[in-house]
């Protein structure tokens, strides 16, 4: 926390002045206020490249400012004038740096020159590429490949991804965990279950055939900003909007269009949300099967009288099974167990079903608030279910929506970063390139810690992001990485996670989305994957930050060839010479979705993978959609406590970062100002508690297995929010999540909703 911390009331909307301000004093700071401007005209463009931070789609007829307050700051901080020069390393010691904030250590620039791990000196050294791609290969050739992982975070490209997934197998493994293992997980596991697909069936073209809108656990304002032209379309149009979530999020509220000159002048605002419920912390599945019953006796009562039935019957019994168990689960709890749960009264629940009701064609959409718990999977089960009710999916306005996160991590599973062997067309790839992919199923990101831990890892390979600060359990972590014989790190810029190295380690600077990348055919293009199937090209708009750096899949290749014998199917330096190689070899390996993936991608721009489920076709073992029965309402079972000192903790993200990048210390929307070492605690427990507001206090999370999990120096400020529950930052909080605390069958970590003890500071 800073000497100039404050917290104020923010009365404002989400866009409007606030955010353009923000973007502008974003673009200042990197040094980009005019040019910086002018590369944002190229976001989501045909010509232009893919926003670096959220996967939201592109309209078909984009914006003339086809971009965000969030995606305006990622652009900036990946196209910033301020470089790590050659002696910044000599200058600043691993341990001093492990001083610094997130915020500084990335706010330090680009990286510009690849580096060794001098153990020796504390530092990081200057190293050649070949050099370092010598060595990592010696060091992989020596060890068993399944002890080794390659992650991936959700900005490589699918050529990029491809490549890495492949080299990962030939080199003999499948421990390929991934971003999504950390958000979506929960999604992919529980959708093929229910509709056969593991991603969701809403096109953007939806949103303008809608007539209702659910959302569950998701923040517009902060999270995915474009959705709300949609969605401010979608409430113009008298489409309401049912909000679900613990905290009043100002996206879901009031929205003043950056882009509208009219609205900017006048302060015009669209009220977002007709409804808007404060559920408790783990309370959706209860309050979604309160939904479901509210449908099941509404429709009794509607047909007893003759009326238009709540329920679509005859798509229920043409297109699904499990419907009857289902139906008499919902009736069978009691609203009292219901309200319990959900910390929503009867009759809100039941009001807004007969909105739902009333519905032609609705659209169920969920961020990380449905999948970040220990019963993930049976919430997103449970949201199909009530959309299945209403037959809401395989048709026009209607589906379920995930909103994911990172711009391309939805597109890494299509082309093969995944642990499951299942889901990979191993077959294909044998025939392709001769060789006898591994069968074993890999490691996900839980299973990766655990092995990073227990000392059965030994190599990490990381393709971007900042894993050891995005995962739980984080003293257990950095007290076990130095064990690690070999860390490589591929990155833009310095994080934590480069602070912590195993015995050889290695720092990788790359090329950016947004940079120009010519190789020896000339300039490239790369693909990216949005958040509802489309594939879109990307194309570098400015100068690279440096002369030595490399792009992503030169980098890739340069691994794999030191590593791998040589394979004359593989023709690695062809790749990195021209993409559309990769492309090309994309398409044989995945030719349903791919198919003249070069011609499509340059002739159309941009073309939807093809989505059974969107045709009502279930790939599912029955061929039908299925309804899940839940097997019980409590959200964390093996932690539940009636103890009233504890509460659950939801964590969060503010309006001025992107996952693990912090782009300031502030939260706009939440009235934060120079900190992120704050507790947002509900006004009634803090007087229950005896906290005062502005006291300085230390979180203990509330299990019993041995482990202490303590995080010192928030400052208590009271908040709408449910009673019983409390909230902070991201990753901030992240030791206080035990590793074994995780979705049921997606290994998601539970981060929001885990119990903890507010404790006085240590003296």
């Amino acid at each position: 926390m800073t000497d100039k911390a404050r917290i104020a009331a923010y009365s404002g909307p989400a866009g409007g002045w606030g955010s353009l301000r923000s973007v502008e004093e974003r673009l200042l700071e990197e040094h980009r206020l005019a040019s910086g401007n002018a590369v944002l005209l190229r976001q989501n463009k045909p010509e232009g490249y893919s926003c670096v931070s959220c996967s939201w789609a592109k309209p078909a007829k984009p914006r003339a400012f086809e971009y965000c307050e969030n995606g305006a700051k990622a652009t900036a901080w990946e196209i910033t004038r301020k470089r790590v020069p050659r002696d910044f390393f000599a200058q600043h010691s691993i341990a001093e740096l492990r001083r610094w904030s997130d915020h500084d250590l990335e706010a330090a620039g680009r990286l510009l020159h690849p580096m060794r791990l001098d153990h020796a000196a504390g530092h990081w050294v200057p190293v050649a590429w070949e050099d370092a791609f010598r060595e990592i290969g010696r060091e992989l050739r020596a060890l068993d490949p399944r002890s080794t992982v390659f992650y991936a975070s959700g900005r490589a490209s699918l050529e990029t991804s491809y490549m890495w997934g492949l080299f990962a197998r030939l080199y003999g493994h499948n421990n390929l965990p991934d971003s999504s293992n950390m958000c979506h997980e929960s999604t992919s596991v529980g959708l093929p279950e229910s509709i056969g697909a593991p991603v969701g069936t809403v096109t953007l073209e939806d949103f303008a055939a809608t007539d209702c809108i659910l959302a569950f656990g998701q923040n517009v304002g902060s999270n995915s900003p474009r959705m709300l032209h949609p969605l401010q379309e979608a409430v113009r149009r008298g489409v309401p909007i049912l909000t679900f979530n613990p905290l009043r999020e100002r996206g879901w509220e009031r929205f003043t269009n950056p882009q509208s000159p009219r609205e900017m002048l006048t302060g015009a605002e669209t009220r977002i949300s007709a409804r808007y419920h404060q559920l408790r912390a783990g309370g959706d599945s209860a309050a979604i099967l309160g939904l479901c019953k509210a449908l099941l006796e509404g429709d009794a009562k509607a047909r007893a009288a003759g009326k238009p039935a709540w329920i679509d019957h005859a798509f229920i019994a043409e297109h699904t099974e499990g419907f009857d168990a289902f139906a008499a689960a919902a009736m069978g709890t009691p609203w009292e167990v219901l309200e319990a749960h959900s910390g929503l009264a009867r009759t809100a629940l039941a009001g807004t079903a007969a909105i739902y009701a009333r519905s032609r064609a609705a659209i169920g959409l969920y961020g990380m608030g449905l999948t970040q718990h220990r019963k993930g999977v049976e919430n997103v089960r449970m949201l199909v279910n009530l959309l299945l009710m209403r037959g809401n999916i395989g048709k026009p306005g209607a589906g379920v929506l995930p909103v994911r996160g990172h711009s391309n991590v939805q597109g890494q599973r299509t082309v093969g970063i995944t642990e499951k062997p299942k889901l990979v067309p191993l077959d294909t790839l044998a025939k392709q390139y001769g060789f006898t992919p591994p069968q074993e199923t890999g490691m996900n990101t839980v299973e990766a810690c655990e092995g990073i831990i227990d000392g059965r890892v030994r190599a990490f390979l990381g393709l971007g992001g900042n894993f050891l600060r995005a995962v739980p359990e984080t003293a257990a972590m950095e007290a076990a990485w130095p064990r690690l014989r070999l860390t490589v790190q591929v990155a833009t810029k310095l994080n934590r996670g480069h602070l912590f190295n195993g015995e050889v380690a290695f720092l990788l600077p790359c090329l950016g989305r947004i940079e120009r990348d010519e190789q020896a055919s000339g300039p490239q293009f790369v693909t990216c994957e949005d958040t509802m199937t489309k594939i879109h090209p990307s194309h570098g708009q400015v100068p690279p930050a440096g002369s030595r750096l490399r792009s992503e899949p030169a980098i890739v290749a340069g691994i794999a060839q030191a590593t791998l014998p040589p394979n004359p199917r593989l023709p690695w330096a062809e790749w990195v010479g021209d993409y559309s190689r990769v492309r090309d070899a994309i398409a044989a390996t995945y030719p349903e979705a791919f198919h003249d993936f070069n011609a499509r991608i340059t002739r159309e721009r941009g073309f939807h993978r093809p989505l059974p489920a969107r045709q009502r076709v279930w790939k599912t073992k029955s061929g039908k959609a299925s309804f899940l029965t839940p097997s019980t309402l409590e959200e964390d079972p093996d932690t539940a406590t009636t103890a009233p000192e504890v509460l659950q903790l939801v964590t969060l993200r503010s309006n001025d970062q992107f996952n693990t990048t912090i782009y300031g210390h502030g939260d706009r929307f939440r009235g934060v100002h120079g900190t992120r070492m704050v507790l947002f605690v509900n006004r009634a427990d803090a007087a229950r508690l005896g906290l005062a507001e502005g006291a300085t206090v230390a979180l203990e999370t509330a299990v019993e297995d041995g482990i202490c999990r303590r995080v010192e120096g928030f400052r208590v400020t009271a908040y709408d929010i449910p009673p019983g529950c409390c909230a902070a930052y991201y990753p901030e909080c992240n030791p206080l999540i035990p590793l074994w605390h995780h979705a049921e069958g997606s290994k998601v970590p539970a981060a929001k909703s885990v119990p903890v003890r507010i404790r006085p500071m240590s003296t």
